[in-house]
């Protein structure tokens, strides 16, 4: 018996109410059931339009998506990553070939929706979490992106190369260094890099010196763009080989002497597929590392050892303001990768000496040299009360978290005579310095992580710009009084400490920095990491379609 010839059994009249309500469960249960599965049909796209197919052929806007996907290496991606190569084959399959079925359409259609979703999201924030690497930047909060309704939207509104090219960081390095990207490809392919320039006689070549390898020299500089095309080769090494050289030395953080030693030699001799991976790395960084926020921003490249303050105005990019820093130690104490906005400026600002350093450096110099106490403005301070007598029961206070140390304002302050604040949960901030002779230096990771500026007052210029009654001559006058005071800022500006070893002009020079903390070789694991890891959940699918069901069978 069905339960068609039973419902007068089960009915409003029914003398069985479990069975009524046996009845009632079963279709509520029905109903439900149903409801999950169109849900889940709309949230999987099974039950929506296809995006690329109509009636069984691809849309101009598959054939563009596929294109795309293949293109991927040009932004530093992996078109791997996205199945470009199979899904652009089965594109051209059902292309070339009869209508595919609705099913194998859908197959398809989902698959491709799927990599160009993975394509943009990668494309706009990135492939890894920033947080994983040593970069204190959280994307899902500084770049909020929804890749399907961004691409459903893109397709909506028939602008699918647009979009995509919308995606990418608009940050002009990006550009630069996509280009850049491009034409180091394409040296990596040239044969004579195969082969290293030959040994350096006396280990160091000097200007007016003989060497055997000054035409692979000057190939290799002219190629890089150090030497103009065409400078005829010198008989030793003089004249414009010698100025490519200095060239070439301040593109890659070297002392501009144009003597080549080890380390010149070094990098002559890096092949430009290193190169390659630098830029890879930096571009990566870029989808992630907020820049271009707001009308104003500071940005410090920590291992480039710069500073650069910028402008947006009708939507191009000004630097206004460009000088040297030192940044944190490479070997322990780094400085952090973050962004938070500056709010106010100390001027002859104390120095809070960290609890750290006061207890492995100045307590320590103390006990051997009670005289540095009043030499360099040491203060105790306990509470609000302020502590000028050196003895051991304070040192120890100090050493036991009970007191701290700080330094008065003036000459010798550690921080100079001012202090941007940032205000941030690891203490670090710009600073002026009492030893302005270490900006002559090539390498400055000298600080305990604090960035030390170059050129404090054109910062301070910039910085208090809206704030037009501190000129020029009240900043020096505030940084001169010797007695702190504090300005807050009417509009927030930010700040960005960024990494990256690749930097590019607009005049399409590249240059080419340390990985002082390493932060390359940890960003280039975790991109391995996570392609090894996706290549073992890929299922394998086919390339062809079974010869009965000619182009039916999509990557699954």
């Amino acid at each position: 018996m069905t339960f068609a010839e039973t419902s007068h059994l089960h009915g409003p009249q029914s003398p069985f109410p479990v069975l009524r309500a046996c009845r009632r469960r079963w279709i509520t249960g029905a109903l439900t059931a149903l409801l999950i599965a169109l849900l889940a049909g709309f949230a999987t796209g099974a039950l929506a339009q296809p995006l690329w197919f109509a009636n069984g052929k691809p849309t101009p806007a598959a054939q563009q998506a596929v294109a795309a996907l293949a293109n991927a290496p040009a932004d530093g991606l992996d078109a791997e990553d996205y199945d470009a190569n199979m899904l652009r084959d089965a594109v051209a399959r059902a292309a070339n070939g009869p209508a595919l079925p609705p099913e194998a359409a859908d197959r398809l259609d989902g698959a491709l929706t799927a990599a160009m979703q993975r394509y943009l999201s990668d494309l706009h924030r990135g492939r890894v979490d920033p947080r994983k690497v040593h970069a204190n930047f959280n994307i899902a909060e500084e770049k909020p992106f929804d890749p399907d309704s961004y691409l459903r939207a893109a397709l909506a509104a028939n602008r699918l190369p647009a979009a995509i090219r919308e995606a990418a960081p608009t940050f002009p390095l990006y550009g630069t260094l996509r280009d850049a990207l491009a034409r180091y490809r394409a040296l990596a392919t040239q044969p004579y890099w195969k082969n290293p320039l030959p040994a350096l006689p006396e280990g160091k070549l000097a200007e007016g010196k003989n060497y055997d390898g000054l035409p692979a020299l000057a190939q290799r500089l002219t190629a890089l763009g150090d030497l103009p095309t065409g400078t005829p080769v010198p008989a030793t090494y003089t004249g414009p080989l010698v100025a490519a050289v200095r060239s070439f030395q301040t593109r890659h953080g070297l002392d501009a002497d144009g003597v080549i030693g080890p380390a010149t030699l070094a990098q002559l001799n890096t092949p430009p597929s290193a190169r390659v991976r630098q830029i890879v790395l930096t571009m990566e960084r870029l989808r992630w590392t907020p820049l271009g926020e707001g009308s104003r921003m500071i940005v410090v490249n920590i291992p480039e050892f710069m500073l650069r303050a910028y402008e947006f105005h009708e939507g191009k990019l000004d630097i206004r303001l460009e000088m040297k820093v030192i940044v944190g130690k490479a070997l322990d104490t780094r400085t952090p990768l973050f962004k938070e906005d500056m709010r106010y400026i100390e001027f002859s600002p104390y120095w809070n000496v960290p609890r750290s350093i006061a207890q492995k450096e100045i307590i320590p110099r103390l006990q051997r040299d009670p005289a540095y106490f009043t030499r360099q403005g040491f203060e105790f301070v306990a509470g609000n009360e302020v502590i000028r007598q050196l003895n051991a029961a304070n040192m120890q206070a100090v050493l036991d978290g009970q007191m701290r140390i700080r330094q008065r304002p003036g000459p010798l302050n550690a921080l100079g005579d001012i202090k941007f604040v940032f205000p941030n949960n690891q203490a670090i901030y710009l600073h002026h310095t009492p030893a302005p002779q270490l900006f002559k230096r090539g390498r400055r990771d000298l600080s305990h992580g604090c960035i030390r500026v170059e050129d404090p007052v054109a910062l301070a210029k910039f910085v208090l710009k809206d704030m037009p009654e501190w000129s020029e001559e009240r900043i020096r006058q505030a940084m001169g009084a010797g007695k702190a005071s504090t300005v807050s800022l009417i509009n927030p500006l930010p700040v960005t400490l960024a990494y990256g070893t690749a930097v590019a002009r607009a005049d399409g020079r590249v240059y080419f920095l340390a990985d002082i903390y390493g932060q390359d070789k940890v960003l280039g694991q975790a991109l391995q990491q996570r392609a090894a890891r996706r290549a073992s959940h890929t299922p394998a699918v086919r390339a062809t379609p079974p010869a009965n069901r000619a182009a039916s069978a999509p990557p699954s």
